[in-house]
């Protein structure tokens, strides 16, 4: 059974941080990492041109274990969502009468590109929009499978909705993808890193993860997974190291039509940041030890007594079916008691997220039951 990963991480004990869905704090040694990499830029001569291949090598090897993909050659590395997304709908071709099936209130930047993509392909973007039930979970997942017709090329979301940690049933969703000829497109910024996600079993045709969240890694460097739909395509940007045998930097001067293997070739220029690679690929390293399974445990464990304190207090929580443990909404009956409880949360230096009409709750494998407790009694006591 994992244990609470705290001494790990250099936190504020007068902070209490249940925020990790807004951006996760650095482990101890993610940042040492960060800072010999910074100095070790201070000797560029020391900086070999095999290094330039090296580090993305390792984070494509580790991204490649953590999702369960067959090889390293479907990963790309990017340095934001909007760009893997983006680089995904430059390389489908839509007309009139075809659909992209998106949902409401998804993150923007899994939503501009098929704004833009459909309006200028004069196709149809279909927003499937959240239900307005008792059964939030239930009725979406219900409303995206029956959106999901010969019409529909390609359907793009999350595996849990940002706002309030809806969970998605991909599986099955991915199954009629197949069944119809539409692509699946993953967003998972928000469960990548602490809900298992097994390209294997999901078969998605591209997944795109940012990594300051629950991957744990530094701001602008993310990674993605691009299948077999996408070997042959176009990327956004024509750089260099992407080309065939760019390893040859005595070479270079004779340009190369052809593009490394895979999804290399989407992979933005000067990935192989110095900095950023090495320390996304430890925290990487950390959350391969704990095993994703095992951080979704520690977070259900975590939470679990407190959701039926609150539930059983009258706040509106999604049934445990359709609800992610590292990321929930908890709704209030009375709405007009938000502004309240925010001043509560706040004066009590609790760190959460207000999405809507949910407290965005999002712990992960730094937070202990007390954290949890102090949120709790800011809920309960009058």
């Amino acid at each position: 059974m994992l244990k609470c990963q705290k001494d790990k991480f250099s936190l504020d004990s007068s902070v209490t941080y249940l925020n990790c869905a807004y951006m996760s704090p650095l482990l101890k040694s993610v940042e040492q990492i960060g800072i010999e990499a910074i100095q070790k830029k201070q000797k560029p001569w020391n900086i070999a041109p095999s290094d330039f291949f090296t580090g993305v090598n390792n984070l494509k090897k580790s991204f490649s274990e953590l999702i369960n993909a067959s090889n390293t050659e479907s990963i790309a590395l990017i340095p934001s969502v909007s760009y893997g997304i983006a680089t995904v709908a430059k390389n489908i071709p839509l007309k009139k009468g075809e659909k992209v099936v998106v949902l409401d209130e998804q993150f923007p930047s899994n939503y501009y590109s098929w704004k833009r993509l459909t309006d200028n392909s004069d196709a149809e973007l279909v927003v499937i929009k959240r239900p307005k039930s008792t059964s939030i979970g239930e009725d979406w997942n219900a409303a995206i499978i029956n959106a999901i017709d010969s019409s529909v090329k390609v359907v793009s979301m999350a595996h849990v909705h940002w706002a309030d940690g809806t969970l998605f049933k991909l599986e099955e969703i991915s199954a009629l993808c197949k069944k119809v000829g539409a692509l699946l497109i993953i967003d998972g910024t928000q469960s990548v890193g602490a809900l298992p996600f097994d390209v294997q079993k999901i078969k998605p045709d591209a997944l795109i993860c940012a990594g300051y969240k629950w991957l744990l890694g530094p701001y602008s460097q993310g990674v993605a997974y691009y299948g077999e739909y996408f070997n042959n395509g176009k990327p956004i940007e024509e750089n260099w190291i992407n080309r065939f045998e760019s390893e040859d930097f005595t070479g270079l001067v004779n340009y190369n039509d052809n593009y490394q293997a895979g999804a290399f070739r989407y992979s933005v220029g000067e990935h192989s940041n110095f900095i950023l690679v090495p320390m996304l690929n430890e925290a990487f390293t950390n959350i391969l030890n704990w095993g994703v399974d095992n951080i979704q445990s520690y977070c259900k464990n975590l939470i679990a007594e407190s959701i039926d304190e609150l539930t059983s207090a009258g706040y509106r929580l999604e049934h445990s079916e359709f609800r992610s443990n590292h990321l929930f909404g908890i709704r209030l009956n009375d709405a007009s008691r938000m502004e309240q409880l925010k001043t509560k949360i706040q004066n009590q230096n609790i760190s959460v997220s207000y999405r809507g009409d949910a407290i965005r709750l999002s712990p992960n494998v730094y937070n202990d039951s007390t954290d949890i407790e102090k949120l709790k009694n800011c809920l309960l006591t009058n």
